[in-house]
């Protein structure tokens, strides 16, 4: 006769030679990637402050165009501001990565954001009460101090995750999600406070984010990576395979620079400037989303292979921008393209913050990373230039085969690298 349990337990029946046992007991799923990746000890603490710190990335550089531009009546002085505040970045930024190893994060962070807001507050000032022009480009050059925020994660994570390679897949997808996040937020925000409030509120609140996360990701000393001051590691710029990998990051952030100026101006030559923003927001969605979705992957075969199959995916995937804006001429279908196009960004900057972890020797990791970065910020100078260019002496829409031309070299670089390497190998 069949035997009963409460509710609870499991429901069973015997018989003379059989004993069947059923499981009504609740089964839970096993937590996603990103679940575990954020049940790691501290590591909710130091990704807030750090995301709070990382949004006004993409807020201070729309914010000074709308606010000198305003008061000053020229887009050029605004243009030239922002792009001695990009060059002195770009100087600068490794040097801080530097101490940043040497001394510790907090004790290098802290003050060097310290210094960059006093430069913003500066900016600010200058620009209400004023000043002359040149006093604008000191105050944007002292911002060049602000820490890689998205750098100082990463080597957080590849602290906590060393040894764990699929973890530390999923933690740099996420971080480079958090990117294109911040990007694709920073400028609707940055423009909505500008708008609504007043000229100097985009970089006045950004400045206070800056301050407030870095102290808040600062103040997380148990996820800090420990410091290594008197290493004999040699200079990640003579490590084997990263020369070829930076010059990969000056190309594709040429990709991206002239991605941006092409699309306003063919926004503009259609009469729906404005417009511009939410079609390369567009874009940045599209790479927000497949940056969560290669995360989330069990990545196959080496890095180095990815690379060039990424590459290959960007390039092929943006030619749908330049067909969109040559044969079709339409604004919607362009953002349609770019939205599509951007699947490719996060795989491939993924994969190559990969790259950079492993070929950067140890107690270096912060300056591997910043000079990675240095190399887009060069490249998005590069394409920036190109692409205005283009648009300017042939059209908006041939101006989409700079970024095709840019990620073809990207490519090429990456290939001749392989190459290169593969019959080094074979010679040994």
């Amino acid at each position: 006769m069949p035997q009963s349990t409460p509710h609870d337990a499991p429901l069973f029946t015997v018989t003379a030679d059989t004993l069947v046992v059923v499981d009504f007991s609740p089964r839970t799923r096993p937590p996603g990637p990103y679940r575990r990746l954020l049940a790691v000890p501290g590591a909710r603490a130091f990704t807030f402050g750090n995301l709070l710190a990382r949004l006004p990335m993409g807020m201070f550089s729309v914010s000074a165009v709308v606010m000198i531009a305003g008061a000053r009546g020229s887009y050029a002085l605004a243009g030239a501001v922002t792009a001695t505040g990009l060059t002195a970045t770009a100087l600068v930024a490794p040097w801080i990565a530097r101490l940043v190893d040497r001394h510790g994060q907090a004790r290098v962070a802290v003050p060097a954001t310290a210094v960059a807001v006093l430069g913003s507050l500066a900016l600010l000032l200058c620009v209400h009460y004023g000043a002359p022009a040149w006093t604008l480009f000191a105050a944007h050059a002292a911002t060049a101090t602000t820490p890689n925020t998205g750098g100082m994660a990463r080597a957080r994570w590849n602290h906590l995750l060393s040894g764990d390679e699929r973890a530390l897949h999923t933690a740099n997808s996420f971080e480079q999600a958090a990117d294109e996040a911040c990007f694709m937020l920073g400028p609707v925000l940055a423009a909505f406070l500008c708008g609504t409030f007043f000229p100097e509120a985009g970089t006045l609140v950004g400045a206070v984010l800056l301050l407030t996360g870095m102290l808040v990701f600062a103040a997380q000393r148990s996820t800090e990576p420990p410091v290594r001051r008197r290493t004999a590691a040699r200079s990640p710029l003579r490590s084997p395979g990263m020369p070829p990998l930076l010059a990969v990051c000056l190309a594709t952030g040429a990709v991206f620079g002239s991605t941006e100026v092409v699309t306003i101006a063919f926004a503009d030559a259609h009469g729906h400037r404005a417009a511009a923003g939410v079609v390369l927001g567009l874009q940045a969605a599209g790479s927000c989303g497949a940056g969560l979705a290669f995360g989330a992957m069990r990545p196959g075969g080496s890095a180095g292979r990815r690379l060039a199959w990424c590459l290959a995916a960007m390039t092929g995937l943006l030619t749908l921008p330049l067909l969109a804006a040559c044969l079709a001429g339409s604004l919607p279908l362009l953002g349609g393209a770019l939205l599509i196009a951007g699947t490719a960004t996060a795989p491939m900057m993924v994969t190559t913050m990969t790259l950079v972890q492993r070929r950067t020797p140890p107690g270096r990791l912060n300056e591997g990373m910043t000079l990675a970065v240095t190399g887009l910020l060069g490249g998005i100078a590069c394409g920036s230039a190109t692409g205005g260019w283009a648009a300017d002496h042939l059209s908006a829409a041939a101006g989409f085969g700079v970024p095709v031309a840019a990620a073809a070299l990207a490519l090429t670089i990456s290939l001749t690298t392989r190459t290169s390497n593969s019959n080094s190998c074979q010679m040994r």
